[in-house]
């Protein structure tokens, strides 16, 4: 049903008449002038045959007693060197002998962790969180399709089946209304399921599952009961899987009052927002993008935690400008931070805010951002009608409307559905040169000018 990154295995094919483990055949008898002259014969390619074993052997023993008395040497030698490093400052003679003593235990394999890693992929932040989360939490489980032991379409949820058992990692049957609505019941139950899409586009299956249960049901409940459950998986346009696998549904869940929405761009964001939502009370919808699973991000110490967790609402400011505020969120943050540089270039200073959270909006954070810049460009690759860029639009218009220099600009996919041919797939979602020219419009700066400038 879904993308998928890897190749299948090979499998080996059974030994045949050539194969080097076939069954060894008698030699025929030879003299000890034919054993000579095979052994100092380097012309032949055929086998050579060797000495008897009866005349190596003493060698063998001797190499091995050698390496013996070589390695013993090596050993007495450090536990020396560490002897006389700890008497040097004063240890006592436990302290010694301990010290001397670890020559001789075995390393131990590290545990799986990342925190010595300076740089992490999306794919390794989501698999960490996840596996943070379930370790913390007994009632945390994961479903969905391939999810346990195909390890996840894209690997997010790899090693957990084999570390939590199949009764909280549950490869489930092609039926996102099933599965999704056994997951709201769960969650009815206060356990706390994550459920995967193998692709956003899939969810439409399950969509009142995600609507009129799971969104609806703590309001109408008059806050009896909470629904505390994760809808994630990959979103948006991937690369040339047609209309069908490439819609962007950021607006369309963000839309509906009891859900709120959450959308990654590093991998530090991937960790602390996954944390988040497993850990919120209400449901959550986790839209990923599959282009940035194997896109490395510099960690901090501190997103490396397992306390680690991100405020849901609360934006980032990526880079800080004077001149233009662009708004952008998931993978459109990357083209938006490159589009920053290339004006950068051209004497324009733009300020980058990745949204992180679509709902709740951090309105807050872009009206402040606006105010100090007095123009605003929003960047998204989902359709332009209702889009979250009209809802950004229309809160600075509310709010901020006295600080705008110039109209507010909006760059997003196109009003059609995804084309499957890549010249025009292209077309269809931003570039880099779009935000350029949309800035550089913002601010009054044609390129004539800027190329003089």
């Amino acid at each position: 049903m879904g993308g998928n990154n890897t190749e299948p295995f090979g499998r080996s094919s059974p030994p045949t008449s050539s194969s080097p483990f076939r069954s060894p055949q008698p030699l025929p008898p030879t003299t000890a002038a034919d054993t000579q002259a095979s052994v100092y014969s380097s012309s032949s390619s055929s086998s050579v045959s060797l000495a008897s074993p009866s005349s190596v052997l003493p060698y063998v023993f001797l190499f091995i007693f050698a390496a013996c008395v070589l390695i013993g040497f090596v050993v007495v030698v450090k536990m020396l060197g560490i002897v006389r490093r700890q008497a040097s400052i004063g240890g006592s003679p436990s302290t010694v002998l301990s010290e001397a003593l670890r020559v001789f235990r075995p390393a131990v394999p590290a545990s799986r962790n990342y925190s010595s890693a300076k740089e992490m992929t999306v794919r390794e932040a989501l698999n960490s969180a996840l596996d943070e989360e379930m370790s913390a939490d007994p009632k945390v489980f994961l479903m969905g399709e391939e999810v346990g032991e195909y390890q996840g379409a894209y690997k997010i949820s790899k090693g957990l089946l084999e570390k939590y058992g199949p009764d909280r990692v549950l490869d489930t049957p092609i039926t996102e209304a099933g599965f999704t609505g056994v997951a709201v019941g769960a969650a009815f139950q206060s356990l706390k399921p994550v459920v995967e899409f193998m692709t956003f586009n899939f969810s439409m299956q399950a969509i009142d599952h995600i609507i009129n249960s799971a969104a609806k049901s703590n309001y109408m409940s008059a806050g009896q009961f909470n629904v505390p459950i994760v809808f994630r998986g990959p979103n948006g346009a991937a690369a040339g899987v047609g209309a069908q696998h490439s819609q962007c549904y950021a607006s369309w869940f963000a839309s509906c009052p009891g859900l709120k929405v959450l959308m990654p761009y590093s991998s530090e964001d991937a960790r602390g927002l996954l944390k988040a939502a497993i850990r919120d009370p209400d449901p959550v919808v986790f839209l990923e993008n599959e282009l940035l699973y194997g896109e490395s991000f510099p960690v901090s110490a501190e997103a490396l935690d397992s306390s680690f967790c991100l405020p849901i609402g609360k934006a980032k400011i990526e880079k800080e400008g004077k001149d233009v505020t662009i708004t952008a969120f998931s993978k459109i943050v990357g083209l938006a931070l490159k589009a920053a540089d290339i004006l950068a270039k051209e004497g324009i200073s733009a300020e980058v805010i990745n949204l992180r959270s679509i709902r709740p909006l951090d309105k807050a954070t872009i009206n402040a951002s606006v105010r100090k810049t007095n123009r605003l460009i929003t960047v998204e690759e989902g359709f332009p009608q209702h889009g979250v860029g009209a809802e950004i639009c229309t809160s600075v218009i509310e709010d901020s409307f006295g600080y705008l220099d110039a109209p507010v600009e909006r760059v997003a996919g196109a009003d059609v559905p995804m084309p499957y041919a890549a010249n025009l797939e292209r077309m269809a979602v931003p570039q880099v040169e779009d935000i350029v020219r949309a800035a550089k419009r913002a601010c009054y700066r044609s390129s004539q000018h800027a190329v003089a400038a």
